[in-house]
C-alpha cells in the first residue's frame, strides 16, 4: 500500500507552492492582518484562475473534477503560505455540503460560482462555548424562515451564502437538526465582525431574523450530514495544519543555523537541537495521521471517522507545538512584530478551534473507537 502522493499530485503541489510563494508572501499576509481588507481578493481570483478553487468540484459544475488527494496536496500548500483567503470555509465546508446533500439546482447555482471565485461560502453551527451537540443548537427553521444567532462563523462577514444547522421541529435528538442554505444577500440577516487572534482569517457573529432559507438535504438527516462532512473537513484541515507546522519548523531551523552566539550557530546548542527535534517528531507524526486520513477519504473507507479524528488531534497538537517553539528558537526576537513567527502562532490557534476544539475531537475519537470495538 502506497501512502505517498503520485508524481502528478506532487507536480500539482509544486505548482501551488510556486504560485503561493509569489502571491501569498508574509508581506501580503500582514496587509490583511492589519485590516486593509477582510481577505486578499487578488489572491482569491488568482486561485480561481489556476483552477484551485474548483479542484475537487465535478466538471459538470464548472470544476476541475480531481479527487480528494489533489485537494489534500493543495491544502498543505495553503497552510504553509498562510493564505489569507476564505479557502477552507468555501472549499472544505460549503462546497462539500453542496456535493454531499445539495439538490441539482443548488449545485448548479453555487458550485460553478465557487470554482470561478465568484462566491464565498461558510458554515454556521456554533451558538456558544462548549461541545457541539444537537441540544446546543437553538436556531430554528419554520415555514421557510430561519431564526437564531450563530456566535462564531469563520468568514461569515464575507460569505455570499451560508450553510446553517437549525432545529426542524422534530424533537431534541439528532433527527431534530436540519441543514439550511441561506443566501446572505436577503433581508433579515445581520453580520457583526469579531476580533480574533488571527485577523487574516475573519470571523463574524450572524443573526437571522426570519431570513429566507432552503433545506439542504433531508430535514431529518442534517446531523448525519454535518458529521460526515466535518470528518472530510478534518482531514483537509489537518493537511493545512501540517503545511503550517512544517513551515514553522523550517523557520526555526533556518534561524538556528544562521544565528551565532559565542562564535557558533545556536543550532549546535543542545537545548535548541532538542527543541527542533521535538518539533520534527510532532510534525512527522501529524503527517502520518493525515496521510491515513487522506487514504480513508479518497477511498471512502469505513475507517474515515477514526482516521479523521486522529488526523485532526495530531495536526492541532503539531501546529501549535511547532508555532510556539518556533518563537522560542528565535528567542527574544521571536516575540516581536517585525519577525513572522507570530503569523503562524495566530493561524495555529485559529485552526485549532475552526472545526471544534482539541478536547472535542479527542472525545469524538474515543467515542468512535469505543463504538467500533463494541460492534
Amino acid at each position: 500500500m502506497n501512502f505517498d502522493f503520485s508524481d502528478e499530485q506532487k507536480e500539482l503541489k509544486d505548482q501551488a507552492r510556486r504560485f503561493l510563494d509569489a502571491r501569498s508572501t508574509p508581506k501580503a499576509v500582514r496587509v490583511i492582518l492589519e485590516g486593509a481588507e477582510p481577505y486578499d481578493r487578488a489572491l482569491w481570483q488568482g486561485l480561481a484562475e489556476m483552477g484551485f478553487l474548483g479542484i475537487a468540484i465535478p466538471e459538470e459544475y464548472g470544476g476541475v473534477g480531481a479527487g480528494y488527494l489533489e485537494l489534500c496536496a493543495l491544502a498543505e500548500e495553503m497552510g504553509r503560505a498562510l493564505a489569507p483567503v476564505p479557502f477552507s470555509s468555501t472549499v472544505f465546508l460549503a462546497a462539500e455540503f453542496l456535493k454531499a446533500a445539495g439538490s441539482d439546482a443548488q449545485k448548479k447555482a453555487w458550485l460553478p460560482r465557487i470554482a470561478a471565485g465568484e462566491a464565498i461560502g461558510a458554515l454556521a453551527v456554533a451558538e456558544g462555548t462548549g461541545r457541539l451537540t444537537p441540544k446546543s443548537i437553538k436556531a430554528s427553521f419554520v415555514s421557510g424562515r430561519l431564526t437564531g444567532v450563530k456566535s462564531i462563523v469563520l468568514d461569515g462577514d464575507v460569505a455570499d451564502f451560508v450553510i446553517v444547522a437549525a432545529r426542524n421541529g422534530s424533537g431534541e435528538g439528532e433527527r431534530g437538526i436540519g441543514l439550511y442554505l441561506v443566501d446572505m444577500k436577503g433581508p433579515g440577516i445581520t453580520r457583526s465582525p469579531l476580533k480574533t487572534i488571527d485577523p487574516s482569517r475573519s470571523q463574524a457573529k450572524l443573526s437571522f431574523d426570519g431570513a429566507a432559507a432552503e433545506p439542504l438535504g433531508a430535514a431529518s438527516e442534517g446531523w448525519t450530514i454535518l458529521t460526515e462532512v466535518l470528518d472530510r473537513a478534518a482531514v483537509l484541515t489537518a493537511f493545512e495544519q501540517i503545511g503550517g507546522a512544517d513551515r514553522a519548523l523550517e523557520m526555526g531551523r533556518d534561524y538556528a543555523l544562521g544565528r551565532f552566539a559565542f562564535g557558533r550557530p545556536i543550532g549546535t546548542f543542545q537545548a535548541i537541537k532538542h527543541m527542533l527535534a521535538d518539533m520534527y517528531v510532532s510534525a512527522t507524526l501529524a503527517r502520518s495521521n493525515a496521510y491515513w486520513g487522506a487514504w480513508a477519504l479518497a477511498t471512502g473507507a469505513a475507517e474515515l471517522p477514526v482516521a479523521a479524528a486522529s488526523a485532526r488531534v495530531s495536526a492541532i497538537q503539531a501546529y501549535q507545538h511547532c508555532a510556539k517553539n518556533n518563537i522560542q528558537v528565535h528567542g527574544g526576537m521571536g516575540f516581536t512584530w517585525e519577525f513572522d513567527c507570530h503569523l503562524h502562532y495566530r493561524r495555529a490557534n485559529l485552526l485549532a478551534l475552526s472545526l471544534g476544539s482539541l478536547s472535542e475531537w479527542e472525545d469524538r475519537l474515543i467515542d468512535t473507537m469505543r463504538k467500533r470495538n463494541a460492534a
